[in-house]
């Protein structure tokens, strides 16, 4: 009992002193931002302070010079008037707190007030020096007092002489960021921005939507299974291992649903925003699989939220289509599918609704399931009439997860109490009922079929049935008369069974709900022939030689795909989620960080863990080697980057410093082609530059590295890439970009589940660039193969990788592109976003 007290109690003190640390740890770094604040309004009021002065010596040096020499007086004149007048327009209003009404007044009082002119200059230098002192103390605040001091302009459309160079403002949130303008360039405002000459072509989607979806799975006669993910619904041929897409979908799918003719496919999906945050309508498609065109759109304007589920009639050849909607009263809706007319509809119920199907035998009986309920619908003349299933002397489920017909037409639903239950038609009860009682739906049947729900139920010729379970990932095979035939259980890294589709009564398809589709036999078992991740995901890293790329996420899965066979080669899991990843540059190991300041370092070939460190306790953004291989710097949420010297191959890791200037949270970072230098950009939207090699110093004077080659362009901020932010962007609407290895083209993923191509560099405001579809949530990542031959984008909660086929080749290098293009004289109207 003693010790066991004492153990809650070191627990206990443990805790207790862990508080008060992260608290003065919270304190000191909150006084150090209000040191910052302070350090910036004197530096602000030091630079008015210099300028009122100036103003006000002008009228002595004036009168000084005219004593010494009158006939200079004529261009003195000329200068202080010009300048009397930019002077006044800027400080009237103190002008009229000191009375001033007459150029004679002022130079009286300014030379009683001052005295000697000579002795004031000294002080204000002094002052100047001063201030100047105080800013050396936090180098992040120099360059953000400069900018404020520079004054204000539209977003990248004023130029200015600023220090030794040109440059350039772009305003985020209000925040001025100053960009300087490149050597090469000597006619910004003549640059033309056009779109790239290479395009982008969907070549495959890697993933599957069953974590949260039922029924999405089905076998064509082509010998292709069709299912979705994100805004894509994919056909992919099992045997061919060949993908086609259909993309004509707005917003994530669903629902989808196959016709009795095994051409035509309806697909549902949920209703989403635009990127003005606009509601978009959602809507059911109706399309060829064949020849992948719409046949018909049906219900714009009319479901709310999104299309929960689909089902084609089938005892009229499929010539009416069922809809549920996602709203509170789950509208039930049927549609003329070849007029695209709407038939009926009403409300369904306010609880769940899961599936929905006709009657095979009867187009106008209806049923529904969902939580607690079974819905048995007759539509007559337009109109529906309800019939509830009765569950009587049987325990009432929380869930109706499923529901099939059998050859006799009694209906068999499955329930998240692990049984399957056959329903059927019973008389009116006339004793209990009286007169004018009608027949009622009820359980005729009980059978026991999995522990935990059964998620799914599926048909076979001659009347056999399957089943598939949750909680013990069972695949069960049953007769006509549910007599158990046959069973075998899917792996658990896969999760449960989530929907089967029939191949030829042998062969099955299966769906999981850790996203992988399943192909296999009773006999022979399942292999994965779909896989995916099933959380968000935010780390992406290409091979530098090979056709392979690594992602991670929230699931604390590690995964390594091959972009030529279109197939996941390993994947691992980890204690904790990886947020993002970096090859090393001899292309045997690769390092991932992960969300409480600890990385590692994973053979490729063995996938074993050859180094591991943590840099502080908070989640890291990213890891970045050198171009040689030499130094992996590593970017976290602490506010700082960590450099290692990097030894044996990648791996042997020694800490070799750490970047300490930033105000927030680091973002991107690239190194410079030499390796010597690192651009980093930070939450606050800072640009800042360090000198790696003399020690992680902090370069103070940007303007410096204004004609720095970066190896690799990663960094949202910069001007490079300035014309990739569209106008009002608030700084989070681009989560990621990437240089292409030819600098000819830059992709960017924006928070509206967008991809877009522009042409490197692009340095002006507005420019156009193609833009595709495909995400159905924010993009958090986009990456070029070593090649350039495809990009790599990927979803954040779709949990989708989109692999793009880059088509078209330019000539020309970007600099040369660039040097080109501002030495023109002819300027012309900049073209529209395409």
């Amino acid at each position: 009992m003693d010790s066991s007290t004492n153990s809650l109690d070191d627990v206990s003190a443990d805790s207790s002193t862990e508080f008060p640390d992260r608290t003065s740890m919270m304190e000191v770094r909150l006084q150090a931002q209000e040191d910052e604040i302070t350090l910036l309004k004197s530096s602000l009021a030091d630079a008015l302070r210099r300028i009122r002065l100036h103003d006000q010596l002008l009228p002595l040096l004036k009168q000084q010079l005219i004593a010494v020499n009158p006939g200079a007086a004529r261009v003195l004149n000329q200068v202080c008037c010009s300048d009397s007048c930019t002077s006044s327009r800027k400080l009237s209003s103190s002008s009229a707190v000191d009375g001033i009404r007459h150029p004679a007044t002022r130079v009286r009082r300014n030379s009683e007030k001052l005295g000697n002119p000579e002795r004031q200059r000294k002080r204000l230098d002094k002052k100047a020096a001063s201030s100047a002192n105080l800013l050396t103390r936090s180098p992040s605040l120099e360059n953000r007092a400069k900018e404020l001091v520079a004054g204000a302009g539209s977003p990248g459309s004023r130029r200015g002489t600023y220090g030794q160079g040109q440059s350039i403002k772009m305003f985020i949130r209000g925040r001025p960021i100053t960009m300087y303008i490149p050597s090469n360039i000597q006619n910004y405002e003549d640059l033309k921005m056009e779109p790239p000459s290479e395009r982008l072509e969907l070549d495959w989607v890697y993933g599957y939507r069953g974590r949260d979806c039922r029924a999405n799975l089905y076998f064509l006669p082509t010998g292709e299974a069709v299912y979705f993910i994100a805004c894509v619904v994919v056909l992919y041929h099992i045997n061919n291992r060949t993908q086609r897409h259909y993309r004509k979908h707005t917003d994530c799918v669903r629902c989808l649903t196959l016709h009795p003719d095994k051409v035509r496919v309806a697909s549902g999906q949920t209703a989403g925003v635009d990127k003005d945050g606009k509601p978009l309508q959602p809507c059911v498609h109706i399309w060829d699989s064949t020849t992948l065109v719409t046949l018909q759109q049906i219900g714009l304007g009319t479901f709310q939220r999104g299309v929960g589920s689909v089902a084609f009639s089938f005892a009229d050849s499929g010539a009416f289509l069922c809809v549920i909607d996602d709203s509170n009263e789950h509208m039930l809706s049927v549609w003329d599918c070849n007029k695209g007319t709407k038939h009926a509809e009403v409300k369904s119920t306010n609880e769940a609704v899961f599936a929905v199907e006709f009657n095979p035998s009867d187009s106008t009986n209806i049923i529904t399931c969902g939580k607690s309920h079974v819905y048995f619908w007759t539509l007559s003349t337009g109109q529906f009439t309800k019939k509830q299933g009765i569950f009587g002397k049987y325990k009432k489920p929380k869930f109706i997860q499923c529901f099939v017909f059998s050859l006799t037409g009694d209906v068999l639903t499955g329930d998240s109490e692990g049984n399957i239950l056959t329903w059927g038609k019973s008389a009116a009860d006339v004793k209990t009922l009286g007169k004018g009682a009608k027949e009622t739906f009820q359980i005729m049947r009980q059978t026991r079929a999995h522990e935990g729900s059964v998620f799914t139920l599926c048909t076979l010729q001659g009347g056999a049935l399957l089943s598939g379970g949750g909680k013990d990932r069972k695949i069960i095979r049953w007769s006509a008369d549910l007599a158990p035939e046959r069973e075998c259980e899917i792996p658990e890294k896969y999760g449960a069974v989530r929907t089967i589709a029939d191949v030829d009564g042998e062969e099955l398809l299966v769906g999981t709900t850790r996203n992988a589709i399943l192909r296999g036999t009773f006999s022979d078992g399942f292999v994965a022939i779909v896989q995916g991740h099933v959380d968000e995901m935010w780390g992406l890293a290409t091979h530098t030689s090979q056709n392979i790329f690594l992602t991670c996420g929230h699931d604390r899965q590690v995964c390594l795909w091959n972009t030529e066979e279109h197939k996941l080669d390993w994947c691992i899991t980890l204690e904790e989620y990886g947020l993002c990843a970096g090859f090393c540059p001899n292309g045997s190991v690769v390092s991932v960080g992960l969300s409480t300041g600890r990385w590692m370092v994973l053979d490729l070939v063995t996938r074993e863990v050859v180094s591991e460190s943590t840099d502080g306790n908070e989640q890291l953004s990213v890891m970045r080697y050198s171009p040689d291989g030499s130094f992996l710097a590593v970017g976290s949420h602490d506010n700082f980057i960590y450099i290692y010297n990097v030894t044996e191959n990648g791996r042997r890791y020694t800490r070799f410093g750490k970047c300490n200037g930033h105000s927030s949270f680091i973002t991107h970072l690239d190194w410079s082609k030499d390796g010597k230098y690192i651009m980093s950009n930070s939450g606050d939207y800072e640009i800042l530059y360090w000198d790696i090699a003399s020690g992680c110093k902090l370069l103070r004077n940007r303007f410096e590295s204004k004609d720095r080659e970066w190896a690799s362009y990663t960094c949202v901020l910069g001007f490079h890439v300035m014309g990739v932010w569209l106008e009002g962007s608030d700084g989070t609407d681009i989560n990621a970009l990437c240089r292409s290895h030819s600098e000819r083209m830059v992709a960017v993923a924006d928070d509206f589940c967008k991809v877009h191509l522009f042409q490197y560099p692009c340095p002006k405001p507005k420019a156009p660039s193609h833009k595709y579809d495909g995400h159905g949530s924010h993009v958090t990542n986009v990456c070029f193969t070593h090649s350039d031959s495809h990009l790599l984008s990927m979803g954040g909660k779709d949990t989708c990788i989109l692999q793009w086929r880059v088509m078209g080749s330019g000539v020309g290098d970007s600099r040369e592109r660039l040097a080109s293009a501002s030495s023109t004289s002819t300027s012309s109207p900049e073209p529209a976003t395409s």
